[in-house]
């Protein structure tokens, strides 16, 4: 696919030059642009990425009274008789006819609501390490080239890695400038169009470590000509594109890429490994990245072409295990934290068996974004060399360096502690379940329910938890609100009164098949209830927060009644955090739990199968995510069988 257009930079260059090259280099250039010509002709008929923006509603408010009530409702199954009473009135109390919650929402109506909000408070204010707690992973299914059965030992690197980073990189060099020339077609739903911004923030987005809170910086255009590789904790600006954009063969790519692995296996003087920074307590990031910006002119250049670069592309110099049950923890953490920059939006990595994954900065957009761009980078496996590549010979990769006191050097060694720890407090396994997916739960179930898998999946989940625990928990399964302006997502309360009933029944040997029947449907339609309010703007706890954010430091807290009373956190302790992700087939993909005492739970529902992570933490005694699986996979058989 041709992607520049007939008055760019790079068209100008060549048409200056074209006389001075051999009349067989001119003939290829002029066929070259001549296929640019007819591609630019088809640009015209062709719907732009975001045409479609200004048609799409800005995210409503919801009312004061649908709020009250769908969170009252919320709270039933996870409080107390008691509780709940008490609960109830200080909802009321907030919300009642001019009271206090009447003045926020007038103040929410004047404020962009939402956007800003939500990204400082869910993210950028958040000063626990971003690895583990906000960063995602994802492992790419096996490419169609395969591993390497006997790969290199420890220290080596081997042409098949070499290889598909040099086309993955190619591939996604395609995807942006897709997003930069507006060919990625505007998606929908049935619903109507959806927003597309998300997608100008994953080339070229970083996330600043600063005080109070952390920053983003993205652009578009990304039209940046360089991306960082790190091999052995050693980072390099690398030049992917030629000077006014041109896109070279693939070829080109991996030359650098060779040139890296020959620098630094020539060179004595190895810079510290500043990466590891990225993955410790954001104020103690924050305070080292301020030191090292202020105390070198040549700390400050390294951070820049960081900061500015396309992506992140992390060559390790080790095989991971062929088994992605094992194998996937390197994309989470790299079992040790090295070799990574936690902080770019889109980090590749590449062991040298030939696995790939990604371990992703959360911040700029969900999960469904790069989901999308994995998917189609994947789908063009093995990558192919652009139609408008022209072989150009790109600048020497440029080796970082760094200036650092004995004060950076005491912060990496301790960063290197705080980050091994965090990292072998993580439980992370994966389900394979290939008994059934989406075509048996809508077509093949006897009882001919109507099924929606993602509601399907969820009360598995919810029956695995109480299995374990007797109890029902504060579950989260995020919604995307794209169907409106900037919209991110909203959370649904998985866990209502009726997923009670049906799990309480179906532990229950003396309730009859056709009523554990009956309970299950009546929970997945609350849950589908639910998710078509979220996914509509009309969840509560976006509103919720938007209503806090307006309290004023001077004004009376206690009026906040809602908010003061212990309902509020409890309800939001969401000991189950769960994603679907099954826009995306291609590849498996985790994150972790969102409280101690937690379950990380992403899963993505294909035609015959689902594909399941689960993630806890080994220091809490009550969590066990390799028990968990073994329930949640019990859960799957037992629904089949009612069913079936």
């Amino acid at each position: 696919m041709m992607l520049v257009r007939l008055n760019s930079p790079l068209t100008r260059a060549f048409s200056s030059t074209l006389y001075k090259k051999s009349s067989n280099k001119y003939q290829k250039i002029a066929s070259l642009l001549q296929k640019r010509a007819i591609v630019t002709q088809m640009e015209t008929n062709h719907q732009k990425t975001f045409s479609n923006q200004n048609n799409i509603p800005r995210l409503p408010i919801p009312t004061l009274k649908e709020t009250a009530e769908r969170y009252k409702k919320s709270l039933l199954p996870i409080l107390s008789t008691s509780d709940y009473n008490r609960a109830a009135n200080a909802v009321d109390e907030f919300m009642k006819e001019g009271g206090f919650a009447e003045v926020l929402q007038k103040r929410l109506h004047d404020y962009n609501w939402l956007e800003t909000i939500w990204l400082n408070k869910a993210y950028l204010e958040w000063r626990d390490p971003s690895l583990i707690n906000v960063n995602w992973w994802v492992e790419f299914d096996d490419p169609a080239t395969g591993l390497l059965k006997n790969p290199p030992p420890k220290g080596q690197i081997s042409e098949l890695q070499i290889d598909r980073a040099a086309g993955l990189v190619s591939n996604m060099l395609t995807f942006n400038d897709m997003v930069n020339n507006e060919l990625l077609p505007p998606e929908k739903t049935r619903q109507g169009p959806l927003c597309m911004d998300q997608y100008t923030k994953q080339f070229g987005a970083t996330r600043i470590a600063d005080f109070p809170s952390d920053r983003v910086i993205t652009t578009w255009p990304a039209t940046a000509k360089h991306i960082i590789v790190i091999f052995r904790d050693q980072i390099f600006k690398v030049q992917v594109l030629g000077g006014g954009g041109e896109r070279v063969p693939i070829k080109e790519i991996k030359r650098q890429f060779q040139s890296i692995v020959d620098q630094v296996n020539n060179t004595t003087e190895l810079q510290p490994p500043i990466g590891l920074l990225t993955g410790e307590h954001r104020d103690t990031w924050t305070t080292a990245r301020k030191k090292l910006e202020s105390s070198s002119a040549e700390n400050k250049i390294s951070f820049e072409a960081i900061d500015t670069a396309l992506f992140c592309i992390a060559l390790d110099d080790y095989p991971i295990d062929t088994d992605i049950d094992i194998s996937h923890h390197n994309f989470f953490h790299a079992y040790n934290g090295r070799n990574r920059w936690y902080d770019k939006a889109l980090q590749v990595i590449v062991a040298n068996n030939g696995r790939a994954g990604v371990n992703g900065e959360h911040s700029p957009s969900d999960a469904v974004i790069p989901g999308a761009i994995f998917d189609y980078i994947l789908k063009n496996e093995p990558a192919q060399d652009p139609q408008n590549a022209f072989p150009i010979e790109l600048p020497p990769p440029q080796h970082l360096k760094w200036t650092v006191d004995g004060s950076i050097m005491n912060t990496i060694q301790q960063a290197q502690i705080n980050i091994q720890t965090a990292i072998d407090n993580v439980d992370s396994v994966l389900l394979h379940y290939n008994e059934y997916g989406a075509d048996w739960l809508k077509n093949g179930n006897a009882y001919v329910l109507l099924i929606i898998p993602d509601a399907f999946v969820q009360m598995a989940i919810q029956l695995a938890y109480y299995k374990h625990y007797r109890e029902p928990c504060a579950t989260y399964e995020s919604a995307s609100t794209r169907g409106f302006l900037h919209g991110r997502t909203e959370t649904v309360r998985s866990c209502s009164v009726d997923t009670v009933a049906f799990t309480k029944a179906f532990c229950d040997p003396n309730v009859k098949k056709d009523e554990k029947i009956s309970l299950l449907t009546k929970a997945m339609k609350s849950h589908i209830e639910y998710m078509i309010s979220a996914t509509n703007g009309r969840g509560v706890d976006r509103h919720l927060l938007g209503l806090r954010c307006q309290i004023r430091d001077e004004e009376e807290k206690s009026k906040a009644t809602l908010f003061t009373d212990p309902s509020y956190v409890q309800s939001m302790y969401f000991k189950l955090s769960s994603s679907n992700m099954s826009t995306s087939l291609s590849f498996h993909c985790g994150f972790g739990a969102v409280v101690p005492e937690g379950y990380g739970i992403c899963y993505i529902i294909v035609k015959d199968k689902l594909k399941l992570s689960i993630s806890s933490y080994k220091k809490c005694k009550e969590t066990d995510s390799t028990i968990f699986r073994k329930l949640l996979k019990e859960s799957f058989d037992e629904l089949r069988e009612i069913l079936s």
